[in-house]
């Protein structure tokens, strides 16, 4: 499931929701101030992609995971 981030128009707030595809038409309002004038912004990928490879997320070889990022 994807999450997007959002900012409220009201109170300038910046919040995450996760939306499914059974969702995609459900309105989204402001956890802060309940407000359903939102709008949302572009973040930055977890994802980094090399060339001939396939993507793999950047904390994934990092942490408390094993040596192959993959538990």
């Amino acid at each position: 499931m994807p999450i997007y981030e959002y900012r409220c128009q009201e109170c300038k707030g910046l919040f995450e929701a996760i939306i499914t595809s059974t969702e995609a038409t459900t309105e989204v309002s402001c956890p802060k101030c309940s407000s359903n004038i939102v709008k949302k912004t572009i973040s930055a990928s977890s994802f980094r992609i090399s060339s001939g490879s396939s993507a793999i997320p950047s904390g994934a070889l990092s942490g408390c995971s094993s040596k192959s990022g993959f538990s």
